[in-house]
């Protein structure tokens, strides 16, 4: 669990698996991209606003996927090769420091060995898709909107704040 989705994130060791439970407070803004609801938060945490009360909620959230390119057998190939020979050089660069007189040749070794290791193992897994995606992406959870809440007790105090933030903002642009 990262920093971003875990309340307990500066509050020590945890006391086990928390079970996931919905959002508290009450809403005091709403933003069209997290990169504004983070700027919220911490222009109240720059004010001495208790931001222990507050949270971030990505509202109507969707799985983006953004394709980067195609894949082909000589990217598949040259990517195995690749992590594979880094793979075999470090393992040869440990047997050559542990093996007496072992010189260059447990670094040869292992360098081929990783190639070798990595195009069939990048080939196997490449093979087994049989053309049903042949092409890289990268996946990001997104929502269309980020509403920040605050615990009732300092809900409208939190809203006034970010509503002079929005005005000083509106003013400046």
């Amino acid at each position: 669990m990262t920093a971003a989705f875990s309340r307990t994130a500066f509050a020590g060791p945890s006391k086990g698996p928390t079970l996931p439970t919905l959002p508290e407070g009450w809403p005091i803004g709403s933003y069209n991209s997290y990169a504004e609801a983070q700027r919220a938060v911490d222009h109240l945490a720059d004010n001495a606003f208790p931001v222990e009360d507050v949270t971030i909620v990505g509202v109507e959230p969707m799985l983006v996927e953004r394709v980067k390119g195609r894949l082909t057998w000589a990217k598949v190939l040259t990517g195995g090769a690749a992590s594979g020979a880094w793979f075999g050089l470090f393992v040869g660069l440990l047997l050559s420091l542990f093996t007496p007189d072992g010189g260059l040749l447990p670094i040869v070794i292992g360098l081929v060995a990783g190639v070798g290791f990595g195009l069939a193992s990048s080939a196997m897994g490449y093979a087994a898709t049989r053309g049903r995606r042949d092409f890289v992406s990268h996946s990001q959870l997104v929502a269309s909107r980020y509403d920040v809440l605050s615990m009732p007790r300092n809900a409208e105090h939190g809203r006034e704040m970010l509503a002079r933030l929005s005005m000083s903002s509106a003013a400046v642009n």
